[in-house]
C-alpha cells in the first residue's frame, strides 16, 4: 500500500467511500444525503491542505484530509480526518493514515494536531488515536445521533507534534 496526493481522477473511487462511510451514520458528522459535488467540496483540501488517497495495487483504499484546524491566532494547530473502505478495515490503512498525516503535519511547521469531533463508541479509531500519542482534552456529551447508540459524545482530541 502506498499513500499519495489526491488527484482529480480519484474522486470516482474516494466517493464510494465517503457515501459508505457517512451512509453508515456511526463515525462522521456529515450528512448521508449529501451529492458527490457538496462531498467533494468539503472533503477535498485546498492548498495548503492537503488531501491524500491510500492505493493497494490500483485500487483506493482510504484517503485522508488535513490542514489548520483553525485560521489566525489558531493556525499552528493542525486537523485530519481519515476514511477506509469497509473491507480495507483491520488491515493498517487508517494507521498508515494517521501516521502520514501527523508527518506532513511536522513537516509543514505545525506544533500540534487536533480532531474535534470523534464519535466516543468509535473504539477502533479512539485507540488508535491513543495509541498515536493522542488525549481526549474533552467530550461534548450527547452531540452526535448514532444510528444504534442514541446520542453518544464527540470527544476533542490533542497531541503535540
Amino acid at each position: 500500500m502506498r499513500i499519495r496526493a489526491f488527484t482529480e481522477s480519484d474522486w470516482p473511487a474516494v466517493w464510494p467511500i465517503f457515501a459508505q462511510v457517512t451512509g453508515a451514520g456511526d463515525t462522521f458528522p456529515y450528512d448521508p444525503a449529501w451529492s458527490s459535488e457538496v462531498a467533494r467540496e468539503v472533503w477535498v483540501e485546498a492548498a495548503p491542505g492537503l488531501t491524500v488517497v491510500a492505493v493497494d495495487g490500483d485500487r483506493v483504499v482510504g484517503t485522508a484530509k488535513m490542514g489548520r484546524n483553525r485560521p489566525g491566532p489558531g493556525g499552528h494547530v493542525s486537523t485530519a480526518s481519515f476514511m477506509v473502505a469497509a473491507d480495507a478495515r483491520g488491515r493498517g490503512v487508517g494507521r498508515a493514515l494517521a501516521e502520514y498525516a501527523l508527518d506532513w503535519a511536522r513537516a509543514q511547521g505545525y506544533a500540534a494536531m487536533q480532531f474535534n469531533a470523534v464519535v466516543e463508541v468509535n473504539h477502533a479509531a479512539v485507540e488508535l488515536y491513543r495509541r498515536l500519542g493522542f488525549s481526549v482534552v474533552g467530550t461534548v456529551p450527547e452531540s452526535f445521533a448514532h444510528p444504534t447508540e442514541g446520542r453518544v459524545g464527540l470527544h476533542v482530541m490533542h497531541r503535540f507534534l
